[in-house]
């Protein structure tokens, strides 16, 4: 970038504007690569249940017939399968699919399917098969733990870039509001800001709502934010008087199924005897547990067997924490049970995942996850079009004086005090965006 890639004071451009579309441009360029990745992957999750059906249904299909054959000769099939311990087993609500168990072996997890009615094994996939790795680069996990934190970089900045959008859109005394798609020629650049402007426009709020909803699953403030609802009581319910206190569960015996706001707890429940899976299994019947669910095998034996039921509307979520000798339910987890925090989470996931109101839901988050492509195209488009001929990034010129500066912090700053990272990154961005504007003026000076 070169100090004189742009003009010195676009007409008709106030400080206040120039530095706020400065910073548009920033977010944009550094945030809207990773975020058009996880609009992709998420829109893919929305047809999880789809996708899976196409690539794994002949394995998940059986005669349906009434009767069940022992639950531990599920789990013993697929150990000898595969070779490992069972982790978990999904039970689905028909009787023509098969029961999925979790299996930890030598080379990582795999999900092996068992006919439910005779235990034989009809194949199994790599951990949690092609979903699991969209899931994974949707989370960013695939490329290492670390890479977590940038979810809640990504998901600040990009409430950023909606909220700069939105002071840029704004109708001045200039022609720049634009509602409704104008006719032009995609030649020129005015159709590309048009476009830019209108989908920012209807669906800037929808993916505001997908970065704030995003945030529990973020490595630093998802883990602070969880903590502090159950400090104040405002998340996961006591555990009963007649169980043992929560304690937290390691990375093998995390309960599955259980959301967000259950993440990591476990109960204790020491005893005589061996744990048996069909134990568990007669004991979440006899308590009326709906299927489909998911039952949490503990690598542990002194801790409990944990059964989620797999739900579509947060308020339909429910957990059983059950002694897998005796079958004794210890702990019966449902939504009334949760603190008003705990509740807004849990909903606020499942309307980012497209579960809470059906279709209706599903297609308003894929119209916020194509919106996001079509930002960053037609943002690059933009850029394209007004590109500086002598190469550089091109960015909108560094307004002088605090007061100009003032608008942009007057929008970022509440962002970077909510979520720390962001602001760590945006002190950052300040600091490279500094030294720039310092190296380029040296330059035009030498």
């Amino acid at each position: 970038m070169r100090a004189s890639d742009t003009p010195a004071r676009p007409n008709g451009l106030s400080g206040a504007y120039r530095a706020v579309w400065r910073w548009h441009f920033y977010a944009g360029l550094f945030v809207l690569p990773v975020l058009m990745l996880m609009a992709l992957t998420g829109g893919l999750y929305l047809f999880k249940a789809e996708i899976e059906s196409a690539a794994y249904g002949r394995m998940a299909r059986v005669d349906p017939r009434a009767d069940w054959t022992s639950p531990d000769r599920w789990t013993a099939s697929a150990q000898a399968a595969v070779g490992g311990q069972a982790a978990s087993v999904f039970v689905p609500d028909q009787t023509d699919r098969a029961v999925q168990v979790k299996v930890r072996a030598a080379d990582g997890e795999r999900t092996v399917f068992v006919d439910p009615h005779d235990a034989r094994v009809l194949g199994s996939i790599e951990g949690d098969g092609v979903m699991g790795t969209v899931k994974a680069l949707h989370s960013l996990t695939l490329l290492g733990r670390p890479f977590n934190i940038l979810v809640e970089i990504v998901a600040g900045w990009a409430i950023i870039l909606v909220a700069t959008g939105i002071f840029l859109w704004w109708p001045r005394k200039r022609d720049v509001a634009v509602a409704v798609p104008r006719a032009g020629d995609p030649k020129r650049r005015p159709f590309w800001r048009d476009l830019h402007a209108v989908t920012g426009l209807y669906a800037g709020g929808v993916i505001a709502f997908l970065a704030v909803t995003g945030m529990p699953w973020s490595a630093v403030w998802g883990d602070v934010f969880l903590n502090k609802m159950r400090e104040s009581g405002l998340g996961r319910p006591p555990a009963p008087s007649a169980a043992s206190p929560w304690s937290h569960a390691g990375p093998h015996d995390t309960p599955a199924g259980t959301g967000w706001t259950m993440e990591h707890a476990a109960l204790h429940a020491p005893g005589h005897g061996e744990a048996r899976l069909s134990t568990v299994v007669a004991a979440v019947e006899r308590a009326g547990l709906s299927r489909p669910y998911t039952i949490t095998i503990p690598t542990d034996p002194d801790r409990a067997f944990t059964a989620a039921r797999a739900v579509d509307r947060a308020e339909d979520a429910r957990s059983l924490y059950i002694d897998g000798r005796s079958g004794e339910v210890r702990a019966d987890i449902r939504w009334d049970q949760f603190g008003v925090g705990a509740k807004g989470f849990e909903w606020g996931i499942a309307v980012h995942e497209g579960r809470q109101y059906g279709w209706a839901n599903r297609i308003v988050m894929l119209t916020g996850c194509i919106a996001v492509w079509l930002l960053g195209i037609s943002g690059l488009m933009m850029w394209w079009k007004r590109r500086p001929k002598r190469g550089g990034l091109g960015a909108p010129p560094a307004p002088p004086g605090p007061r100009v500066r003032a608008a942009v912090l007057g929008i970022v700053l509440p962002l970077a005090i909510l979520y720390p990272l962001t602001g760590l990154s945006l002190i950052a961005a300040v600091v490279l965006d500094r030294l720039f504007v310092l190296l380029f003026r040296w330059k035009a000076q030498a």
